[in-house]
């Protein structure tokens, strides 16, 4: 899915994990470049990492990647909605035809990815979020004719929350029987206990309508 790009925010302080998380060890590898090779391996054509603290340092981790571009949000600080904004401006007039959103701190399988891809291209939806036993989790794909909403999504407004509010009845929810799309890695137990397996199934990811 050439056309289909992601942004992946590694901008923040991670204040409460106490270190930076995209260098955290996942998989074999840093948690940022887990999360790259995942989304390219799940179907993702392009993937705009947006950085802020500590930029120089990830920097370092992306050189020479393909199909991988990174950019520095100076206004990191004000939220994550001006990372996300960042991420669109290094977008291509001849894309995408879809966007996927998500943090660095929420490592998710290629299976899960690809999985939401192919529901997304079949559901005819504007927006696709996965839920696990009804909650819901990330990442979100949303269709271009939404980027101009995005772009004018801030801090006060809820952000991408906002934006899917108000398209309710074009957003679909995916239902996984893996728990994976709920992982948000905020804090050093968090962290141990994901690295344990005590919030990966390990299994594919399939639907549950």
């Amino acid at each position: 899915m050439a056309d289909t790009v992601a942004v992946l925010l590694a901008a923040g302080e991670s204040r409460r994990m106490g270190q930076l998380k995209a260098v955290l060890a996942w998989q074999g590898a840093t948690l940022l470049e887990h999360q790259i090779a995942a989304l390219q391996a799940g179907g993702i054509g392009r993937v705009i990492v947006v950085l802020g603290h500590q930029a120089e340092r990830l920097e370092r981790l992306l050189v020479g990647k393909e199909g991988v571009t990174c950019v520095v949000n100076p206004d990191y600080l004000r939220g994550k909605t001006t990372s996300i904004k960042s991420g669109l401006d290094a977008l291509r007039p001849e894309e995408p035809s879809l966007l996927l959103v998500l943090n660095v701190d929420q490592p998710r399988s290629a299976q899960t990815i690809r999985h939401l891809l192919q529901q997304h291209w079949l559901g005819n939806f504007l927006i696709t979020i996965p839920t696990y036993k009804g909650k819901g989790g990330h990442p979100i794909i949303l269709d271009q004719s939404l980027l101009e909403e995005l772009r004018l999504i801030d801090e006060e407004t809820l952000g991408i929350k906002a934006v899917a509010q108000r398209h309710q009845d074009a957003t679909q929810r995916v239902e996984m029987e893996n728990p994976e799309v709920l992982l948000d890695l905020n804090t050093p137990d968090q962290y141990q206990a994901a690295l344990k397996g005590l919030n990966l199934s390990g299994s594919t990811p399939r639907p549950r309508r």
